[in-house]
């Protein structure tokens, strides 16, 4: 009896551990994220710090379309790095589907409505579209390269731990970084326009 305890809590403790920390490694467990407002833009050099613009990124669809980052821009984006055998982004996904949902069509300062930017690291296309439905991620920009762990954005966004995330304003400009669960949403309220 005392075995079949030990093991039950070691496996406990293990499903916690990687819950908390993010698929891989290095995210040191961080869930509250970095925020940052009022950022001149026009100064703003490309990069991946609060404040800077947010390197371009154009990938396929599930659909074999490009899509642009830069095609939102006038629109709060979430730039969101995840994938469909990752266990934290995929509970993370019903907190996204229901930020997406409250401010998609909102007035927000820095960018009028919300989006995000999927960018998956699955290695199949079959189970990449699989967990966008079984998710629910509804919105247009999906994107990925198929190439898991070697993917050229991940690699660009210097993408050691999913999920991660940037939350870009509408000028491209890095104004948060991974921002999970009340963090996402405590930003997102902060950016809406006074009425």
């Amino acid at each position: 009896m005392i075995r079949k305890y030990s093991g039950f809590t070691a496996v406990v403790l293990f499903i916690t551990v990687f819950i908390l920390a993010g698929c891989s490694g290095n995210n040191s467990g961080k869930t509250t994220g970095e925020t940052k407002t009022n950022i001149a833009t026009d100064t703003a050099k490309t990069g991946l710090e609060i404040g800077n613009r947010a390197p371009e990124l154009a990938y396929t669809s599930p659909d074999g379309k490009t899509i642009a980052l830069s095609e939102f821009r006038g629109k709060v984006v979430l730039i969101d790095f995840w994938a469909g055998w990752c266990m934290p982004c995929r509970i993370e996904n019903p907190n996204l589907v229901m930020v997406y949902n409250t401010y998609k069509d909102k007035k927000l300062k820095g960018g009028d409505g919300f989006t995000i930017y999927s960018v998956s690291l699955d290695l199949s296309k079959e189970s990449w579209t699989e967990a966008i439905k079984s998710d629910g991620l509804i919105w247009d920009a999906h994107v990925s390269d198929l190439l898991g762990w070697k993917s050229i954005p991940a690699s660009q966004y210097q993408i050691v731990s999913i999920p991660a995330n940037f939350l870009i304003d509408g000028d491209g400009i890095i104004i948060a970084k991974n921002l999970r669960a009340e963090a996402l949403e405590q930003a997102m309220r902060g950016l809406l326009e006074d009425v």
